[in-house]
């Protein structure tokens, strides 16, 4: 399979970072393989977008398990232990 156009389009929406491209992002882990996975981890740092970050971390709190998981990941890079804590709670 050719992944390319795939990563290009994460990569875009984490750039973007709004609500829509998160969900977007984040319903690509419902039905990806390995090597999706691990472009969406990559990717979800580029987002910086206050927005985006936000509806990360209401996925951190509602998602399914694999979005809390990439979620937790997300600010467990930026050191935002508190909220990382709060969710495991």
């Amino acid at each position: 399979m050719d992944y390319t156009g795939l990563f290009e389009s994460i990569r875009k929406k984490a750039v973007r970072g709004n609500p829509a491209d998160i969900d977007s992002i984040m319903a690509t882990l419902d039905r990806a393989d390995l090597p999706i996975t691990r472009a969406v981890d990559f990717y979800l740092g580029f987002v910086t977008n206050q927005s985006g970050i936000d509806r990360l971390s209401r996925y951190l709190f509602s998602g399914t398990r694999i979005q809390r998981n990439y979620c937790a990941l997300f600010f467990e890079r930026r050191n935002d232990w508190q909220l990382i804590n709060k969710a495991y709670r």
